[in-house]
């Protein structure tokens, strides 16, 4: 029976072995590569999405998001928005309602992609309200997915530049384990409520390592 705790420690989340996206990974800068990827994508069971921004330092400024990433089992494609913008072929992958897309904060996520370009959002499932009805009172992925699975999500690229000419490859790497990573987390919560593998430990505002407010 697998043991989950209503708030994870983060402190813990250090020592545990590294989770990594190991399947393909596939940049898509141009309209034609675009339209190719999302026929594969809508051709599949699941989804996993995610987004990312090039972040800003200077109070005021905001920049448009950068990145989306929509990943299968084993492949996710990198679309780069800050090139190829959101083209007629991604437009309809946001709005499709046969395939269920699972990702994490999906509000912001949408929002900030309807500002590059209107859409009617389709079928998505958000995380932070499916872990709810396990106990689980954690929002981020990080933790969410180290108490799961006892395996870590690192965010160390969480800050670098994606709007960079080139994305390294722990860029990559970082982008396609974070829209992965939101599939094998649904199918875990999906499996722990229909069979009631698991008992939920109450950790105590007392026992948490730094204060929280009360609700």
């Amino acid at each position: 029976m697998k043991v989950l705790k209503n708030k994870f420690d983060k402190k813990l989340i250090g020592d545990l072995p590294r989770a990594l996206f190991e399947g393909r990974i596939i940049t898509v800068i141009s309209e034609s590569e675009a339209s190719k990827a999302v026929q594969y994508l809508l051709s599949q069971p699941i989804l996993g999405i995610d987004t990312e921004t090039r972040p800003t330092f200077k109070k005021g400024t905001a920049r448009q998001v950068a990145l989306l990433q929509v990943s299968s089992y084993d492949t996710c494609f990198l679309f780069r928005l800050n090139r190829i913008g959101i083209t007629d072929s991604i437009k309809q992958l946001l709005e499709d309602c046969s395939v269920k897309k699972i990702g994490l904060s999906l509000q912001d996520d949408l929002r900030q992609l309807n500002i590059r370009r209107e859409f009617t959002p389709g079928t998505f499932v958000e995380i932070q309200k499916e872990v709810k009805s396990l106990g689980i009172e954690d929002m981020s992925l990080q933790k969410i997915y180290a108490n799961l699975f006892q395996m870590k999500i690192a965010k160390n690229q969480q800050l670098s530049n994606w709007e960079a000419d080139v994305l390294t490859t722990a860029q990559q790497k970082y982008a396609a384990t974070d829209a992965w990573a939101c599939i094998s987390i649904y199918e875990e919560i999906k499996r722990l409520k229909e069979t009631g593998d698991y008992e939920l430990e109450v950790v105590t505002p007392a026992e948490l390592p730094y204060p929280t407010a009360e609700r």
